[in-house]
């Protein structure tokens, strides 16, 4: 009898605080290499927004920041730092919802989500923010090109970032870059078991 499908999920540890500029893909290796782990054919190598913002070196000290008129009105309704609004609405095309603690938009790059992905967290701290990449799938385009020049092997790569959920509580991780896989797995068309034809059927596989 064949073994039954298995997912294994295997964490990296040991990389170092990520600065602008660093080549990521060498923190990465260097990470594989002191577990003693090989990237295989047809892995799946997920790596969070944040590190990838650092090295593409999306930073910014909100004391740089001048707010515009816009900002300064915007912030005082829903109750934030104009100048991270000011950053906002320049990572965005428009804004989806907004209220009091509640600022989510629609970013350069298609995603839906709160402040357009600006963020004090995990950071140096003080005024520094980070941005999410400009194009995040051309990031991992690029991050997985270098990987297969290091390692020799082609393998999936997805850019993961904390996303909130509508009518639910809590976040969890979404991916918003992809590269050498494809993204959604649609059955539209397909038949299920009792013979029903699926309609609108398409699994989000890159966010499971």
């Amino acid at each position: 009898m064949s073994a039954p499908p298995e997912l294994r999920i295997i964490g990296l540890g040991g990389i170092p605080e990520v600065q602008p500029g660093d080549d990521l893909a060498a923190l990465i290796v260097r990470s594989l290499e002191r577990q003693s782990l090989s990237l295989q054919a047809d892995d799946v190598l997920v790596v969070t927004q944040k590190i990838v913002s650092k090295a593409e070196g999306r930073l910014v000290r909100l004391s740089d920041i001048t707010p515009s008129p816009e900002a300064v009105m915007l912030a005082r309704e829903v109750n934030k730092d104009p100048r991270q609004v000011e950053l906002v609405l320049r990572e965005s095309v428009r804004i989806v919802r907004k209220a009091p603690g509640v600022l989510i938009t629609e970013t350069r790059s298609g995603q839906i989500c709160a402040n357009a992905g600006v963020d004090a967290s995990n950071v140096a701290g003080g005024d520094v923010v980070s941005l999410l990449p400009e194009d995040p799938d051309a990031s991992a385009a690029e991050l997985r090109r270098r990987i297969a020049i290091l390692c020799r092997v082609e393998v999936a790569l997805i850019i993961t970032d904390t996303f909130g959920r509508p009518w639910r509580e809590g976040q969890t991780n979404v991916a918003i870059g992809v590269a050498g896989m494809e993204p959604l797995h649609d059955y539209t068309g397909q038949f299920d078991s009792h013979g029903q034809e699926l309609r609108v059927t398409s699994l989000a596989v890159a966010d499971e």
